[in-house]
């Protein structure tokens, strides 16, 4: 435009700087006198003029232009060194990072360069586009060697892997060429054996001889080819004519050593090779044994002759299949024991039939029970004939104890042996100067055999007439030391499972009590009344608590308790009140039916219902006994009450 210098204008007299804004001082006003202050902008070229002055200066000292001024001698970095560094700082995998934050996309193989341009920019760092491109040439020249050194890796790998896998297909083709090898002896072997038997020429010991061999020299082949069952197909008709008209009861040894060689052979050390039913020794022993066993067994073979079974049995236990034995015992044994179970008659037979039954348990357990029903009955269509002083009863029945169920011979000795033994009991007479012991022993045989609940009251029925002969015996001013030994002779004669028993002992010591009391000069107490005494002093509590409640029941009861008070003033100069009496004066005074269960009986007496609970009195005894979880125990009153109260909650 024609620009000189100098103004703007025709006459220079513009100016070519616009007005600016000049640096006022802190806290000075607007018009605050005039300010020579220089221009804002003249201070800010001032401040920057030594930086751009540094930075010319250290350019022109580092010479970066000329060749002569790089002094620095350059460090270069071998890839073994690089590689050894990522190694150290953890990186086997490095990823490429795209920054698209620029302008231009940025790769970087690492985070520690993503502000780097800004960082240069920060630091005023020269030329940083420059330096930015050399450090991303460096960064992907070192991933590149990086990718090298791991496709080095994987081929080494690979090589590894294809060794290994060199070497196992060497030493499969090693064990296939043994296996062929060991295919063609067995053929070879075969093929002599089929010639052998073509010829006639075979026998079982040369036969069990090369199969032995081959089972011994190729174990795993033997298994593989199934040679057991090649063996068994050559042995069965050499097995046949050897057991051709065997009687296995007559001779039951013949052919166990063979059998037991050839065990070995067809089915080997591990039994689990074949299932019992589809083994080659199971079908060869089905074949050549087992017919003969079933045919004689049938034909032959009785029922109440166990032992020639049992023997036979007995020496072949090792070499017989548990399918074998069991299908002997279910259908050659079994149907012979049914038929004579069936045909069994106590009264006839000599032979007890537990001789010839019992011995089977052991093999046929449970199965034995489809028998149990029929051997009962037979015995209960006997037993009602029966007296106790017959002892082939306990020696038919006892060994049947611990093989019925416990609820069965319960019910069995129940309702057919003890009223018999109570009957000989109750007629049993005890006389120290002619004393007659076998009806006892009769009924001592039998505490083995019957249960110790159902013992003790009969025991108690002994007690009761022993008790009351001693105490006349000591009332009559005795020898005691006749007293003493008859004491101890009754005591020898109990059994160990009664003197074991904790009632027994209690009935013992009361006799022994009564004989203390005779030595020291002491009344001795008369037996059973102190129970009569206990219940009336519990009569008489209870009829005073009675008398103390409402006017409404003391109403109801007065009849009852006058009758009460009359009979007890009998009993207490007489004894003249039974104990019937008292335990329905017992039962009214506590609002209690007590009335008797008709057609029920139990050992002899009659049951009766003290409320919810059934009871029976011996009158003779003086003993009351209450029914408490299927079984008749001995109770007092308060007992009674006791489980009166328990039987109403269980209701509830």
């Amino acid at each position: 435009m024609g620009y000189k210098g100098g103004g703007l204008g025709k006459n220079e007299q513009g100016i070519v700087s616009p007005i600016e804004a000049k640096l006022r001082p802190k806290l000075m006003g607007m018009g605050y006198g005039k300010s020579d202050l220089p221009a804002l902008q003249e201070v800010e070229e001032k401040k920057s003029l030594p930086n751009v002055a540094k930075a010319m200066e250290g350019l022109s000292k580092e010479k970066l232009w000329s060749k002569q001024g790089r002094q620095n001698k350059k460090v270069y970095v071998t890839a073994e060194e690089l590689l050894a560094q990522k190694q150290e700082q953890g990186m086997e995998v490095v990823q490429k990072v795209f920054d698209m934050r620029g302008p231009q996309v940025r790769v970087l193989t690492n985070l520690e360069n993503l502000d780097a341009e800004e960082k240069a920019k920060e630091n005023d760092v020269p030329m940083p586009e420059f330096q930015h491109n050399v450090r991303l040439i460096v960064d992907l020249a070192e991933l590149d060697i990086q990718k090298i050194d791991q496709d080095l890796r994987n081929e080494r790998e690979t090589v590894v892997t294809l060794q290994k896998e060199k070497e196992k297909l060497q030493i499969d083709a090693a064990r296939q060429k043994k296996q062929l090898d060991s295919t063609e002896e067995i053929v070879s072997v075969l093929d002599q054996i089929g010639t052998e038997n073509s010829l006639g020429k075979l026998t079982l010991d040369s036969l069990a001889k090369s199969f032995g061999d081959l089972q011994r020299r190729y174990a795993e082949d033997y298994k593989l080819c199934n040679l057991s069952c090649i063996a068994c197909s050559f042995a069965l008709p050499l097995f046949i004519r050897v057991f051709q008209g065997w009687d296995p009861l007559q001779n039951p040894k013949h052919g166990l050593e063979v059998m037991s060689l050839w065990k070995n052979l067809l089915q080997g050390e591990d039994c689990f090779d074949f299932s019992d039913a589809a083994s080659p020794y199971t079908q060869l022993f089905m074949e050549v044994v087992f017919p003969a066993v079933r045919i004689t067994g049938t034909n032959t073979w009785q029922a109440r002759d166990p032992e020639p079974m049992l023997h036979f049995l007995e020496s072949w236990e090792r070499l017989l299949p548990p399918s074998i034995l069991q299908s002997i015992l279910d259908n050659v044994v079994l149907p012979k024991l049914s038929a004579a179970v069936e045909s069994w008659e106590p009264r006839r037979e000599t032979i007890p039939i537990h001789s010839w039954v019992h011995p089977w348990l052991p093999l046929l357990g449970q199965k034995l029970e489809a028998l149990y029903h029929t051997i009962r009955n037979r015995l209960e269509s006997v037993l009602h004939a029966w007296h106790p002083s017959d002892m082939s009863a306990y020696y038919i029945l006892s060994p049947w104890k611990t093989v019925f169920d416990p609820t069965s011979w319960e019910k069995l000795m129940v309702r057919y042996i003890i009223p018999k033994l109570l009957t000989v009991m109750h007629d049993f007479e005890i006389n120290p100067a002619d004393q007659k012991l076998d009806p006892f022993y009769w009924i001592r045989t039998w505490a083995t055999a019957i249960p110790i609940h159902h013992m003790v009251p009969l025991m108690d029925v002994f007690f009761n007439k022993w008790q009351e002969v001693l105490y006349h015996w000591l009332c009559s001013n005795p020898n005691f030391e006749q007293v003493t030994q008859w004491y101890l002779g009754w005591k020898e004669l109990l059994p160990p499972e009664l003197l074991a028993n904790e009632h027994i002992r209690y009935r013992l010591n009361l006799g022994l009590d009564m004989m203390n009391q005779a030595v020291e000069g002491m009344e001795v107490v008369q037996p059973g009344l102190r129970e009569n005494i206990s219940y009336l002093r519990v009569l008489e509590q209870r009829q005073f608590e009675a008398q103390q409640k409402g006017a409404a029941q003391a109403q109801q009861r007065t009849s009852a308790s006058v009758g009460s008070v009359t009979q007890m003033e009998g009993l207490g100069g007489g004894l003249e009140m039974s104990l019937k009496e008292v335990i329905e004066v017992h039962a009214q005074q506590n609002g209690l039916l007590f009335k008797p269960k008709p057609g029920r009986m139990q050992d002899g007496h009659q049951i009766y219902g003290f409320g919810n609970i059934s009871i029976i009195i011996d009158s003779l005894n003086q003993k009351v006994f209450a029914q408490t979880e299927d079984r008749w125990s001995l109770v007092s009153l308060e007992r009674l009450l006791e489980l009166q109260s328990l039987s109403g909650l269980k209701r509830r």
